[in-house]
């Protein structure tokens, strides 16, 4: 059991055997009150010293400590004495990502959370600093990209409570409002605009844009998709590996969210596809797995490559061929136009077709379906007509459907249009 400790007085027994509080060698200096108590998981000793008349906090102190240890809630006060940096490190170096995600955290960890806590002791860091931070990068960053390292800050934060360096995580305090990206409804391409694009792109890598538009393929699947993926008689493509870039190297990884996963295929992109391996044939090209230091290699014959026979490298492929089509068909030249767009007319054209939202998610390749219908749930065929039709049809008056050129309610609109309020 721990105890509060007078530095400034000892008591002492006298020769009748009365005791006595005497003053102490450090009568007058330093702190006076010192909380001495058994740290629970290491049996040693801690200690915690409070000034002259603070007696009172000195006791609430050793109460907080012992209760703490009761409830099994007890945090060594030293171990939050690390600074930041020091943990945030750990916190990457042994959490497990894949090599490209893996990158994309250090960059933001380091870029955008270093220069405020970083050389902040982890058990100093409070909400106001967490809000005072975001205020700071608002502004500075984009929307999703603050979200986003919001995210990790969250993450290491959350570790160091789980590693008992901390008692909470500051993040998840009521004051602090976590930053949210701008929702943006999708505008699909229309038909016309994925054939112009198309059209504006060299022969060689036409069906790149059919990949896209066609089957939700994402750029670097695209990239990967090998001639052994492709299952001419059943009419699937499988998404078995992607290419993209890691420290400026160009590998195979697996597909995004690590799954590989089928598409259906239509005749249409079949016999393009089975075009396009007679006019270029595939080629063999041998990368890394998931890290470029990996001695692991993967040889893919892919439908797609350089004419220096090279896997495609998507800082290359975007400024020299995919930008200026963008500009040929009359697009404006900005993130909503990547080849993403592709993705975003083949989920429209697919919900159109009245395919369910379960699918789709399974087809683009989305971890969850809730994301795809938060996504694309403004581009569903409207409801209201057929619920107008289901009611009229069970009060038995049989509904016409409308067309441009009759519209029933406007007589109802102009009779209530000449009634004035009261």
């Amino acid at each position: 059991m721990g105890h509060v400790e007078d530095r400034w007085f000892k008591t002492v027994e006298g020769p009748d055997g009365k005791t006595a509080r005497v003053k102490t060698s450090l009568y007058g200096k330093g702190l006076r009150y010192r909380v001495r108590y058994t740290d629970p998981a290491t049996g040693r000793e801690r200690k915690k010293s409070f000034p002259d008349r603070a007696k009172r906090a000195a006791d609430d102190y050793l109460i907080s400590v012992e209760s703490d240890k009761l409830r099994g809630t007890y945090i060594d006060p030293a171990a939050g004495l690390i600074l930041f940096r020091d943990f945030a490190e750990t916190w990457m170096r042994t959490r497990r990502f894949d090599a490209s995600t893996r990158e994309t955290v250090e960059i933001r960890v380091r870029r955008h959370l270093y220069p405020f806590f970083g050389d902040k002791q982890l058990s100093s860091i409070r909400p106001s600093h967490i809000r005072e931070w975001d205020t700071q990068i608002t502004g500075v960053i984009g929307p999703g990209t603050r979200s986003v390292t919001f995210a990790h800050l969250r993450s290491i934060l959350g570790a160091a409570v789980d590693d008992e360096r901390i008692g909470k995580n500051p993040c998840s305090a009521k004051s602090v409002e976590p930053p949210r990206p701008d929702e943006r409804k999708v505008v699909p391409w229309t038909l016309e605009q994925v054939q112009a694009v198309r059209a504006a792109i060299p022969a060689r890598y036409q069906p790149v844009v059919d990949l896209g538009s066609a089957c939700g393929l994402r750029q670097g699947e695209i990239f990967g998709l090998a001639v052994e993926d492709i299952d001419f008689v059943g009419g699937w493509v499988h998404v078995r590996r992607q290419v993209k870039r890691v420290r400026s190297r160009l590998v195979y990884g697996l597909p995004k969210n690590n799954k590989e996963r089928r598409v259906p295929l239509a005749e249409a992109i079949l016999d393009v596809l089975a075009q396009h391996i007679i006019d270029v044939p595939p080629l063999a090209v041998t990368l890394p797995w998931e890290d470029p230091a990996s001695n692991k290699r993967v040889t893919a014959t892919l439908l797609f490559t350089t004419t220096r026979k090279n896997a495609i490298n998507r800082s290359d492929f975007n400024p020299d061929f995919w930008h200026p089509a963008v500009e040929k068909a009359g697009l404006p030249r900005d993130r909503a136009n990547g080849m993403h767009a592709l993705r975003h007319f083949y989920a429209s054209a697919l919900l159109d077709a009245g395919e369910t939202i379960k699918a789709l998610a399974a087809y683009l390749g989305h971890a969850d379906p809730g994301f795809t219908l938060r996504t694309y749930t403004h581009l569903m065929p409207a409801s209201e007509e057929r619920t107008r039709a289901a009611i009229d049809a069970l009060f038995g008056k049989p509904r016409t459907p409308l067309t441009p050129q009759r519209r029933p309610r406007r007589a109802w609109k102009r009779r209530f249009r000449s009634s004035k309020p009261v």
